[in-house]
Parts: structure tokens; C-alpha cells; sequence
């Protein structure tokens, strides 16, 4: 019985340590945290990103990494040149409200 309850405590204190659920990109946008670049990759906008948001922006900046590198290759251009393109349309793309950053490095709300 005794080991029983440790057991739930311990489970207990595992699932109150651990958050709700991961901040998704939607969220993350919509709440200004992060925004695109014209670089083709996310940055960060607050100036205190909390470990989940840089962790955010470092997993999807490395898949988009990839991701641009195998298009550029299919496509016989260089990879800054598919992050540029990309990192306009998707600038262009942004709704209104979110932030991208402009050509100063300045964030701006779309």
C-alpha cells in the first residue's frame, strides 16, 4: 500500500511539472513571440523568449533549413536564394496583426 502511494505521488508530481501542451507556431505568432524574417526562418520578437519558444524557433528554422536546401538543389539555385524568395512569400503571406521584420531588422505588426 505504501509503495502504492509513492507511486501516485511521484506520478502526480511528474504530470503537474510537465506543461499543458507545447505552444504551436499559430499560437506563438498570434501572440507576437515569433514572426518571419525576410531570410526565410522565424525570429524571435520578445525580448525574453521563454526555453519552449527559442526551442520552437530552433526546431522549425532547422526543418526549414532542410527543406530550402532540397528545393534549392531540385531547382539548380543556391539555398539563399530559395530562403529569400520563400521569406518574402511568406512575409507576404502573413495576416494581418502578426509581426514580420523588415529590412532594418526592425519587427513590425502587419
Amino acid at each position: 500500500m505504501r509503495l502504492r502511494q509513492t507511486l501516485t505521488t511521484t506520478l502526480l508530481a511528474l504530470l503537474i511539472s510537465l506543461p499543458a501542451h507545447a505552444i504551436s507556431l499559430d499560437d506563438a505568432k498570434q501572440q507576437g513571440l515569433v514572426g518571419e524574417r525576410a531570410s526565410g526562418y522565424l525570429g524571435i520578437v520578445t525580448p525574453s523568449p521563454s526555453a519552449e519558444i527559442k526551442q520552437l524557433v530552433n526546431e522549425i528554422n532547422a526543418k526549414r533549413k532542410a527543406l530550402y536546401q532540397r528545393k534549392a538543389e531540385k531547382a539548380g539555385v543556391a539555398t539563399d536564394i530559395m530562403e529569400l524568395r520563400t521569406g518574402q512569400r511568406l512575409q507576404e503571406r502573413a495576416p494581418s496583426g502578426e509581426y514580420i521584420q523588415d529590412q532594418n531588422g526592425q519587427w513590425i505588426r502587419k
